[in-house]
């Protein structure tokens, strides 16, 4: 009977084949599948095996999780490109990959998931002056991960009824 309540200790067959499992699933970077390996205590070599092995069967390629989570990241999370940086840093991206991924997105993708965050931020911000509230918003879209030049450009180019409080959606 065992004492503790540490977890069985997965071989490295049965590790494999998880983590053959869940890259089958969904994209995942190899940062996150050396992370697994690591929590289920399996050795250097046998981690570096299934690693090479789920890299040579293309279950793991960091550009086309990239790919993946740049997508994802603007268009559902409504992130702009420094949230998206950051982000790939944390999965450890090669920074050149992410570079070369980030570049392909054209700013107009980046204004037409954040036209609509300004107006509706816009909209709902209270404040004593419109300087004020150009500042919250501001704030607002640089805190969603959007560049100075892409905020500037979308608020720039928004007309005056833009902005206005009325239901004219």
């Amino acid at each position: 009977m065992r004492q503790d309540n540490s977890p069985k200790q997965l071989s490295e067959n049965e590790a494999r084949l998880r983590l053959t499992a869940l890259c089958a699933q969904a994209e995942h970077c190899s940062f996150e599948m050396e992370e697994k390996l690591r929590k289920w205590g399996i050795d250097e070599v046998a981690q570096a095996r299934i690693m090479a092995y789920l890299i040579d069967g293309r279950y793991i390629d960091d550009e086309r999780y990239c790919r993946a989570y740049v997508k994802d990241k603007i268009r559902y999370s409504k992130w702009g490109r420094r949230k998206i940086e950051q982000g790939l840093w944390q999965k450890h991206i090669d920074r050149d990959v992410a570079k070369a991924v980030l570049d392909e997105v054209d700013d107009e993708e980046y204004l037409q998931v954040l036209r609509p965050l300004v107006k509706a931020k816009w909209r709902a911000t209270k404040a004593a002056s419109d300087y004020e509230r150009s500042a919250k918003v501001i704030r607002y879209a640089l805190s969603k991960g959007f560049t100075f030049d892409i905020i500037r450009q979308c608020i720039d180019d928004a007309d005056e009824h833009d902005f206005e409080d009325g239901d004219d959606d």
